[in-house]
């Protein structure tokens, strides 16, 4: 008896029909997955986020190779680092034109605490030899990024920032903590009080020690100690109207630095 080709319908019939055949097979296994099945599963899931952290926890790496050529350039004794968070590692993209055609280095980092700025600060900020170096620190410590941290311990992050800064000859200046009434990543934390709190901290030890203490946050909180929506969309992080708030405070405090002896 001869052999009979199947038609090109009856084929894709047959292809459809072993395609849902093992999506069934995989929907199964899934929702037959044991308690201790999914134990592992997120146990792998942390071991590589664990892996990640350990290889390079304060992201060193991030700005080897631009570090690398502002070492190499002259900025003629004019050289501003930023250093900071996601709120300074968005100002750049927010608006580039207060970057260009000058001697500045934004050297932000997203979701970082002084605990892992503090690791990098010899990296991304001494080694670049600035004049001066403008310190944007502590609200992710206030959200508990890397767990809880007393306001004491962010605050002494931030001093030691400024001891290293100075010893090296650069001058500081020290930031206020922008003013956040909530945490869309990590809600009901209550952090305006805490960020008022460690803000005068901040000052408290700019007006002891001679240093340009930046007042962002007296600019910009609005009647609830939180960052308005004309100035954020997110409550934490600056758009481009905040930005503009902050860029003529930022170069007041600096040139105020660069005349501080």
């Amino acid at each position: 008896m001869p052999y009979i080709y199947p038609s090109i319908t009856d084929y894709m019939k047959l292809k459809l029909t072993l395609a849902l055949l093992l999506i069934c097979t995989m929907s199964a296994k899934a929702q037959t997955a044991t308690p201790a099945d999914k134990d592992q599963q997120a146990e792998e899931r942390h071991k590589k986020a664990d892996e990640a952290l350990h290889k390079d926890w304060a992201n060193i790496k991030r700005y080897e190779a631009d570090n690398a050529k502002v070492i190499t350039e002259t900025n003629n004794g004019k050289g501003v680092v930023y250093m900071g968070d996601s709120i300074t590692d968005a100002w750049i993209n927010n608006d580039p034109s207060f970057f260009d055609g000058k001697f500045y280095y934004d050297r932000g980092i997203s979701g970082q605490t002084t605990t892992q700025m503090l690791v990098r600060f010899r990296d991304d900020v001494i080694n670049l030899k600035p004049a001066v170096v403008v310190i944007l620190a502590g609200i992710n410590d206030i959200a508990e990024n890397n767990g809880p941290i007393k306001l004491e311990a962010v605050f002494g992050n931030i001093k030691s920032m400024t001891i290293l800064a100075r010893e090296a000859g650069i001058k500081v200046v020290l930031a206020s903590v922008l003013p956040a009434f909530d945490f869309p990543w990590r809600p009901g934390m209550e952090p305006a009080q805490k960020v008022v709190s460690l803000n005068a901290m901040i000052k408290d030890y700019a007006d002891k020690n001679h240093i340009v203490y930046l007042d962002y946050f007296s600019a910009m909180a609005d009647e609830r100690q939180g960052l308005p929506k004309s100035l954020s969309n997110d409550g934490v992080h600056p758009t481009l109207a905040g930005y503009k708030i902050m860029e003529p405070l930022a170069e007041k405090a600096i040139a105020e630095a660069l005349k501080r002896k």
